[in-house]
């Protein structure tokens, strides 16, 4: 085995794919071999590290040094300088104490108050190298479980661990384990993943199956094992082909390590695994809808019960779970129940990966114990809000989700503190917003989302939200009525009471919360014809100030629709009738003489 003195974490994952990372690869294995360095310098493509926002990620060992924002020109210093002399290039450190160039990533204030279960390996090992895997105590929990544990014994792990399902809806996975595992007059069970991450911004999984997959299917037959399964599928969608391309090379090492197949481990337990392509329907998200689609028909839910563990995949006993609930479950396996029920809360054991997005600095992915605030995670593990604008809501669990104000930032992050706000967990999605956000508008953005993703199989959601979208338009449109807030909220009542599946009944959750905390923005849009925070364009005017105007005439020559006019030594004036509020005049204007008001 060849030994290394430097060991050079290049991020692998989506995001700095697509900032170039393969070229900044392709050149850091030129300069090392040019500078006669192929020997004593290992370059690693890794998953991700987290911390998108500041892509491609270049990390050093055994220094720990972490370069951000790397670029392919960057490469020839970091060689020369840090590589070769051993100097560290402080102008592209992630750290701000330039002085200790060394520090560790868990002392990075992006890193400081995370817990990575997981997300252990990401931004860790090779993911296409199985062998990195196992000396991370790789398939070690499934040697563990084959040889020295019954299925009943995994079981019960898990349900003292108190582990929740990390897909949405938070059930306690030990209960669906043992559901399933308790159907006997069968000859076949199934064990599925759902890799079918459709919510917007959303990357958890995607994330895991580009940087840890072994991880996955380590877990899915610890799952087969403890039910009493032979077979299971993964349902990923086709967009994420890193993801699958990954996954798949993980199956197939797996299977020549003997680690998938028949007699695993030298015994009688045999364990296939196959992937599912998703075509990426929304409504594929919820359990029954994509057990349907795994069978090849059109992806839409069934009434339950009968539940999956009963009647599922080819009407047999299945068991679902999503990609982060398998990924903590080797963990559990090697360090014990009560160790995991150690970190969060009581009723919300371990950590919660979101993917934080929106208005917040430092965009990417975070694993945090249950029970963090959310003050911590956006301001000192997201670094606050852009601009110094002040942080005025999140938004929790995507479009089945709701709005949390500013007024609640303190709250622990759990799962049933979500709920008692009107939001929940969800996948993990957190969209941050700023003092500029329209409440309204968000409302709007996800149930448009909705509409466009309802299956149509229910008329609650696929009539009912229509109806719902309908009045938000009118109302960001400065044409809503009084009485349409009122009808906003009974349709919402009654959607939530009476669509089919989980999808169609949280979905105007966003609606809900925003009236529930903001509804004096409803009232002024409604009432005043007015968007406090001038998102809405329909009632937002770009005025000129007769004052401060220069009479340049810059603002009428970059106007696309000729809608400002005016003459030398005359204040220039906009057309009302004309102007589209794209906003290129103010952001032109020399003199700031130009004015947004809502």
């Amino acid at each position: 085995m060849q030994l290394f003195r430097a060991h050079v974490l290049v991020c692998g994952g989506t995001g700095c794919t697509s900032a170039n990372s393969n070229g900044i690869i392709d050149e850091l294995e030129t300069r090392i071999r040019e500078s006669g360095l192929e020997n004593e310098v290992k370059v690693v493509k890794t998953g991700c590290f987290g911390l998108c926002a500041k892509g491609p990620i270049v990390v050093i060992y055994p220094e720990g040094s972490m370069y951000t924002m790397v670029q392919v020109e960057d490469i020839k210093e970091i060689v020369e300088e840090h590589l070769l002399k051993g100097r560290i290039v402080k102008r592209l450190l992630q750290t701000d104490d330039t002085k200790d160039a060394t520090k560790p990533l868990e002392d990075i204030d992006f890193f400081k108050k995370q817990l990575r279960i997981a997300l252990r390996n990401c931004g860790v090992i090779n993911p296409e190298n199985i062998d990195e895997y196992i000396a991370f105590d790789g398939y070690k929990a499934l040697g563990k479980v084959l040889t020295e544990m019954e299925p009943r014994q995994v079981i019960d792990i898990l349900k003292e661990s108190g582990l929740r399902g990390r897909g949405g809806g938070g059930f306690p996975a030990g209960i669906k384990w043992e559901f399933a595992a308790k159907q006997k007059n069968t000859e076949q069970k199934y064990v599925c993943c759902n890799a079918d991450e459709g919510d917007p911004g959303a990357f958890m999984d995607r994330s895991v199956l580009e940087g840890d997959p072994h991880s996955v299917v380590e877990a899915m037959t610890i799952a087969g094992y403890a039910i009493g399964a032979n077979q299971g599928y993964v349902y990923v969608r086709a967009e994420y082909p890193i993801a699958v391309q990954r996954l798949k090379l993980a199956i197939a090492q797996a299977k020549e390590y003997g680690l998938l197949g028949k007699n695993i481990f030298g015994t009688d337990f045999d364990f296939d695994l196959d992937i599912r392509l998703g075509a990426g329907a929304f409504v594929c998200g919820e359990e029954t809808a994509l057990l349907t689609s795994i069978e090849g028909h059109r992806g839409e839910p069934k009434p339950r019960p009968p539940f999956p563990a009963v009647k599922g995949l080819w009407d047999k006993p299945t068991l679902l779970n999503n990609v982060e609930t398998y990924a903590n479950i080797p963990v559990i396996i090697l360090k014990g129940a009560e160790w995991f029920s150690g970190i969060g809360t009581e009723k919300s054991r371990g950590t919660k990966v979101f993917a934080v997005g929106g208005k917040i600095n430092n965009t990417g992915l975070v694993e945090i114990p249950m029970g963090t605030t959310l003050r911590e995670v956006i301001y000192d593990i997201g670094g606050g809000i852009p601009g110094g604008k002040k942080f005025k809501a999140a938004q929790t669990g995507g479009p089945s989700g709701g709005c949390i104000p500013a007024s609640h930032i303190d709250t622990p992050i759990d799962y049933d503190s979500l709920i008692e706000l009107g939001s929940m967990m969800g996948s993990g999605g957190l969209i941050v917003m700023d003092e500029d956000t329209c409440m309204v508008d968000i409302a709007k953005f996800f149930l448009e989302f909705t509409v466009e993703e309802s299956c149509g199989k229910c008329p609650p959601c696929r009539i009912g939200t229509k109806r719902m979208l309908e009045i938000l338009e009118r109302i960001t449109e400065g044409k809503g009525e009084e009485g349409d807030i009122e009808k906003l909220e009974i349709l919402a009542k009654n959607i939530k009471a009476s669509a089919l599946c989980g999808l169609g009944q949280t979905a105007p959750n966003p609606v809900l919360s925003t009236l529930k905390y903001f509804r004096e923005e409803y009232n002024a849009h409604v009432r005043d014809k007015r968007c406090p925070a001038g998102v809405c364009k329909s009632m937002m005017r770009y005025e000129i100030d007769e004052d401060m105007c220069k009479s340049c005439g810059i603002c009428a020559k970059h106007c696309p629709v000729n809608a400002i006019s005016g003459e030398k030594k005359k204040p220039y004036v906009i057309d009302q009738d004309k102007c589209i509020k794209c906003g290129v005049c103010m952001e032109k204007c020399p003199f700031k003489a130009i004015s947004k008001n809502a």
